[in-house]
């Protein structure tokens, strides 16, 4: 079944939700080796998948929202007030991290051709410092504040699922 019913997510949602949450995780990886190993081989060895990974992220994202908008009236309700606050902070999360991240690519002045697509032509000149520094300060800020929701996300499913007596992970799982 592609579309949702109330009792359980449909078939796209759960790929689009599954498959983000692998794409993720990979980001996260070669983020946080970033962070953490600076100028080693291993950071070399998988920073350069960070740019192609937010990419796939930003398009699977944007399908991901017209998706959940389109099969809103058959999806499962939320079981509490703060789920709906938690997934549109999610959802924000991950329209504003790229976001950033094209603003400050576009600003550095450099070309953008993910997988060999032109998006964005190079510029001649200085670089727009205002957009650099926006993305600058707050891509990789708000991307860790979306691994915590992340985290938190996944963590309200074990809570529900233990404590709360609602598996609402069989919500989002094949059968």
């Amino acid at each position: 079944m592609n579309s949702s019913t109330p009792d359980r997510y449909g078939r796209i949602s759960r790929l689009l939700h599954w498959g983000m949450a692998a794409l993720f995780a990979a980001q996260f990886i070669t983020a946080g080796v970033h962070f953490v190993f600076p100028d080693t081989a291993l950071e070399e060895a998988v920073w350069g998948a960070h740019v192609p990974l937010g990419v796939l992220l930003a398009v699977a994202g944007v399908l991901r929202g017209l998706w959940a908008l389109a099969d809103r009236p058959r999806r499962p309700a939320a079981w509490n007030r703060a789920a709906p606050l938690g997934h549109l902070a999610l959802y924000a999360l991950m329209v504003a991290v790229p976001a950033l991240a094209l603003l400050r690519q576009y600003g550095s002045g450099r070309p953008f051709s993910p997988f060999g697509i032109p998006l964005m032509p190079g510029f001649e000149g200085d670089e727009i410092e205002g957009l650099t520094a926006l993305g600058g300060l707050l891509h990789g800020e708000l991307g860790w504040a979306l691994l915590a929701l992340i985290l938190g996300h996944i963590g309200m499913v074990v809570w529900h699922r233990r404590a709360g007596g609602q598996d609402v992970l069989a919500r989002m799982r094949a059968r």
